[in-house]
């Protein structure tokens, strides 16, 4: 299996951080795999995917580079440059990281993300350019537009993922970051399945990387800074469908019925108001109309309240959504 040595300053100094080019980058994974892991994935696939397919029938040198970057077991690592970690970079800025490759360093990664010889057309074009094309395709046809309801996704994940930590420590929050890795004790956090040689780390700037796409991987600029991109959790990942239904928009105030909706798993104040992009004000107000109509209960875990629907307001949901 694959892990880092992580010592408990490197721990301590760890931190997640928000990264445009990361969720273009999962976005144009998930193009080349065109398969949907929900419904949502499944509408935003449909709407982008055959302009995508389009886009690189036009250009067989950028398909044959995006086959060789992102179509085998390992990324290559031109195309996910760690992020800083130092305030919030705007995709324009990380991009300029990948258009900088030289082109003999980005051919000797896509050599190892093949696991063999590069295709000769490949051997005489530069990737790196054609890569950093694509991708800035990818952010501003297909993840720009959606970028503000995204950013509340993976907000809500940072603030689920820190109310774990609170509760559980490292192992809680790491165990349920991706397929794959878990804290197994001794310092060691495993990171893969895979069978390669440990990593030191401690010392280095450790940061995690959520993206709303249900893919992930790592990334180091050695030996300064690691980095985990991971998916943000399912339930919030899939929120987009989490639609309103018009009658009950009628009956509660469309603000209050989309609490009262995405309330089908326990959520804090501030995970509603990174997913709903209402104010702190509001949700609390739509909270306590709820609480006091019996339709959401409230619990504390751990430093945390969570809402979470009652019987009566998971039949309310359920009953003006059959009836639309």
């Amino acid at each position: 299996m694959g892990w880092w040595q992580v010592n408990a300053d490197t721990l301590a100094g760890s931190r997640f951080v928000v990264s445009p080019l990361a969720e273009a980058v999962a976005g144009l994974i998930s193009l080349h795999r065109g398969v949907a892991e929900h419904a949502g994935q499944r509408a935003w696939l449909d709407a982008h995917l055959p302009a995508y397919r389009t886009r690189l029938a036009g250009d067989p040198l950028t398909a044959l580079t995006v086959r060789a970057a992102v179509g085998h077991r390992w990324l290559a690592d031109f195309l996910t440059p760690t992020p800083t970690g130092d305030g919030e970079p705007g995709f324009a800025e990380e991009l300029a990281y990948v258009r900088a490759t030289p082109p003999e360093a980005a051919r000797a990664d896509l050599t190892v993300s093949l696991r063999g010889p590069l295709p000769d057309p490949l051997r005489r074009c530069d990737p790196a350019e054609r890569a950093a094309d694509i991708l800035e395709w990818v952010w501003t046809r297909t993840v720009l537009p959606s970028w503000p309801r995204r950013r509340r996704i993976i907000e809500a994940d940072v603030v689920a993922r820190t109310a774990q930590l609170s509760q559980g420590g490292w192992a809680a929050v790491v165990d349920a970051m991706r397929p794959g890795m878990r804290w197994l004790g001794e310092s060691r956090l495993q990171i893969n399945p895979y069978d390669y040689p440990p990593r030191e780390i401690s010392g280095a700037r450790l940061l995690f990387v959520p993206v709303t796409p249900h893919t992930g991987w790592v990334s180091w600029d050695a030996p300064r800074r690691y980095a985990v991109v991971y998916p943000c959790s399912g339930a919030l990942a899939e929120a987009d469908r989490a639609s309103v239904p018009e009658s009950l928009g009628r009956l509660l105030g469309p603000g209050r019925a989309a609490v009262l909706v995405l309330l089908d798993s326990p959520k804090s104040t501030t995970q509603l108001v990174a997913l709903t992009g209402q104010g702190l004000g509001s949700v609390g107000r739509h909270l306590k109309v709820l609480l006091d109509a019996g339709l959401v209960r409230r619990r504390r875990a751990g430093r945390s309240v969570l809402y979470y629907r009652t019987a009566a307001g998971e039949v309310l949901v359920t009953a003006r959504e059959t009836g639309e």
